[in-house]
C-alpha cells in the first residue's frame, strides 16, 4: 500500500477513499476483489470504517439499508459479475423501503479482458442496472474519479436514490492472472 500511495493524485483508489472519508462513510459491503484491493485496504487501515465482508453482492443490499437505518452512511463494492446476484435486492428492498445506495463496481469484459466468462455480464452491467432504475456512470479517467463518487453518494443519499458508478477496466486494468 505504501508503494501505491506515494503519488496519491493519480491512485483512483486512494481518491475515493478520500470521498468516503470527506462524507463520512462508514460501512463498507464487499465481495473480496482485486479491482478494489487497494481501496479494501485504504478503508481496513481506517478506524472510523467498518469494512464488511460478503459471501455475495445481494446480502450488501440488506446490510446497507441496515446501516442507514441505524444512522450510518454506506457503500457496496463489487465486480461486474456480481451485478446479476443482486437484482432481486435492488429491484426490492431498496425500492419498497426507499433507501440510498451508493455501488461502485469494477468493471470487467471489456479492456484486454482474457477471462471469456467476464464479456456478457460485462456488456449487460449498465443495461441490468439501468433497467432496475438505478442511476448509472461510468469513470474511464483517473481525473474523473473523485469527483464522479462525491457526486453520485451525495444524489444517493440526498434523494434516497440507488446508484452505480461503473470503474471501467481501462481504468482500473486489465487482469493478467
Amino acid at each position: 500500500m505504501d508503494k501505491v500511495s506515494n503519488n496519491k493524485k493519480y491512485n483512483w483508489p486512494y481518491n475515493i477513499y478520500e470521498v468516503f472519508k470527506d462524507n463520512k462513510i462508514k460501512q463498507i459491503a464487499y465481495v473480496p476483489d482485486a479491482g478494489h484491493k487497494d481501496l479494501i485496504d485504504y478503508c481496513e487501515n481506517d478506524k472510523n470504517m467498518k469494512m464488511i465482508s460478503l459471501t455475495s453482492e445481494e446480502e450488501g443490499v440488506g446490510l446497507l439499508a441496515g446501516a442507514w437505518l441505524g444512522g450510518e452512511k454506506g457503500a457496496l463494492l463489487m465486480q461486474s459479475s456480481g451485478v446479476g446476484n443482486c437484482i432481486n435486492s435492488i429491484a426490492s428492498i431498496t425500492r419498497a423501503c426507499d433507501f440510498p445506495l451508493l455501488m461502485l463496481v469494477t468493471m470487467r469484459g471489456e479492456w484486454n479482458e482474457f477471462n471469456p466468462w467476464q464479456v456478457p455480464m460485462g456488456k449487460a452491467t449498465a443495461k441490468v442496472l439501468e433497467a432496475l432504475n438505478v442511476n448509472v456512470t461510468r469513470c474511464e479517467k483517473i481525473d474523473d474519479v473523485s469527483e464522479t463518487i462525491n457526486a453520485m453518494l451525495g444524489l444517493a443519499y440526498k434523494t434516497n436514490s440507488i446508484n452505480a458508478v461503473l470503474l471501467s477496466q481501462k481504468l482500473i486494468g486489465a487482469k493478467d492472472f
